[in-house]
């Protein structure tokens, strides 16, 4: 524990013996997507969200090309509605094979009460029923539909970022690309420690026994999207966004991810590909903190820091 941000690692402790108490919740095999995704959607069900008042929510839904429709939520506040303003497009966390749209309630309304932003959250399919670039794909449909409808709602459709954390936010990188490669511009990418590269699955010894999301986790969420491609020269950066050659004309891009995750290297790396490529990128790379830290505790200092931060670039779109 010395290697934790202090406040998290008492968040961490106590956390770790209300489990101990309750029972301490079987594993699934590596591997098993289905078992992971229970264990994801049990941890996520209970999590708490800051406080937001004010906040007005409509459900929509989006069209894609294969025929379904995917579910939308449209967060806003009241008194901007008639204005043309910017948004934002969230892709929801949970390793590209869990999380709903309930689960991140509390969070969008939170991000768009204090930066007055609209943010629509999107209920994309899920692996493994979902595979490969098919993620994305439902994300670039949702921003269709935003952009379509971009007058009703008051949104300037020049000013539109993506926003994901975790396995969403490689889902919104994988977006942004489909946007760039298909002559939709964004106003920028926003990535909450994402989910970028599917080559991370070897373990670091100086993160293996203190990571919060662990590299057998990865291994199982990667190879349900890929499938028989996983690891293999056949995956597309849109479904693994750092397998990426040509970053040139990629959005502005916001970056978060903490120092104590297995995402640190590789969001690190398509921090400095931006880079490299002209794109201006702001990289956060922050001291003795876990995956999804934010989420085990809005209270501590770092979260709350963060949280603002994220809020700042949301309302500087």
């Amino acid at each position: 524990m010395d290697m934790i941000d202090p406040e998290l690692a008492a968040v961490v402790v106590a956390m770790t013996e209300e489990v101990m108490a309750n029972g301490i919740p079987t594993l699934p095999e590596r591997g098993d997507a289905l078992g992971l995704r229970e264990l994801l959607d049990l941890g996520m069900a209970g999590i708490l969200s800051p406080p937001s008042t004010s906040v007005f929510v409509s459900s929509h839904l989006a069209s894609t090309p294969d025929g379904k429709e995917l579910e939308l939520r449209w967060y806003f506040i009241d008194s901007a509605r008639s204005t043309s303003c910017p948004a934002v497009v969230y892709l929801h966390g949970g390793g590209m094979i869990g999380g709903k749209l309930d689960y991140y309630d509390g969070l969008a309304r939170h991000y768009v009460q204090e930066s007055t932003v609209p943010m629509l959250l999107v209920g994309y399919r899920l692996a493994p029923e979902r595979t490969g670039t098919g993620l994305a794909e439902d994300g670039f449909s949702a921003l269709q539909w935003l952009l379509e409808h971009a007058d009703d709602l008051g949104v300037d459709g020049t000013r539109v970022a993506v926003m994901g954390d975790s396995g969403g936010g490689g889902v919104a990188a994988g977006t942004a690309i489909l946007a760039r490669d298909r002559g939709v511009r964004l106003a920028k990418q926003i990535l909450i420690y994402p989910m970028l590269d599917d080559r991370t699955i070897e373990p670091d010894p100086g993160l293996e026994d203190v990571v919060a999301w662990t590299y057998d986790n990865n291994w199982t969420c990667w190879k349900a999207l890929l499938g028989d491609a996983f690891g293999s020269d056949a995956v597309s950066p849109v479904a693994a966004p750092a397998r990426l050659a040509d970053f040139s004309g990629l959005p502005a891009s916001y970056i978060e991810v903490g120092e104590l995750d297995i995402f640190r290297d590789e969001c690190i790396a398509y921090a400095q590909s931006l880079h490299k490529a002209g794109v201006s990128c702001e990289l956060h790379v922050l001291p003795g903190v876990l995956h999804g830290y934010d989420r085990m505790s809005f209270e501590i200092g770092v979260s709350r820091r963060m949280l603002a931060d994220r809020c700042r670039v949301i309302g500087s779109l």
